[in-house]
């Protein structure tokens, strides 16, 4: 059950829908990859064509606290300019939107690989309401986020984590002073974000961090 930091009882009835749909995946999805990893056919620094065709049509929202978390900070920050790395079926979305709306106005912008994954996102934003907050955009990451238009306030990353390293490249640029990106389970995997942290730790990109004790750990970065 997510505590309810929507002000919106019908957005909030419908991502407490959607978190379900989520959770009764969870044990199906685990035991996949947990008997990939006993065959030891499994690497975290990059999944290979069978997990993604097995992850294509899986939910896989961002846990309610942890995307709690994101909009109250979205909302902390005045944030009117948001990306998104990693819409899957856009559950995290609505909150960043939500919180954008609330705001006073801006967009969030999305990126999503899976056509039948953006579809479903859209067909949600448009139930919630939310479509003139959102642009999502279909494709491969490294494409989509060539061009971001204007300085950005938050960055939500929920990406396979080999796509980690040129996502954060691609936005870096376009944070302001005082942005914040957010990365999901850095701590779970944290060998296999060595490219992610190498960046957020030089110097020379202005940025820093540090894990949170979420589940599955949640990195939190700050444009300095």
């Amino acid at each position: 059950m997510v505590s309810g930091v929507l002000a919106d009882p019908a957005l909030q009835a419908m991502v407490e829908r959607l978190h379900a749909q989520s959770r009764a995946q969870e044990a199906e999805t685990g035991a996949w990859f947990s008997e990939r990893a006993k065959r030891g056919d499994l690497s975290w620094d990059g999944l290979d064509e069978k997990s993604h065709r097995y992850m294509a049509d899986k939910l896989v929202a961002l846990e309610p606290a942890k995307a709690e978390f994101c909009h109250l900070l979205c909302r902390a920050l005045r944030a009117t300019r948001v990306v998104e790395i990693g819409t899957s079926f856009g559950v995290s979305t609505l909150y960043l939107a939500d919180a954008v709306r609330a705001n006073g106005g801006g967009l969030v912008i999305g990126t999503e690989h899976e056509p039948a994954n953006a579809a479903a996102a859209r067909a949600s934003f448009a139930e919630a309401g939310l479509s003139e907050f959102v642009d999502l955009r279909e494709g491969d990451l490294r494409e989509t986020l060539k061009v971001i238009e204007g300085p950005v306030d938050f960055v939500l990353m929920d990406i396979w984590t080999e796509m980690a390293r040129p996502a954060i490249e691609l936005v870096a640029p376009h944070l302001r002073t005082g942005a914040v990106v957010v990365a999901d389970n850095t701590a779970q995997v944290r060998h296999a974000y060595r490219a992610f942290f190498e960046f957020v730790e030089d110097p020379a990109n202005h940025l820093r961090g540090l894990t949170l004790p979420f589940d599955g750990g949640l990195e939190f970065v700050v444009r300095v």
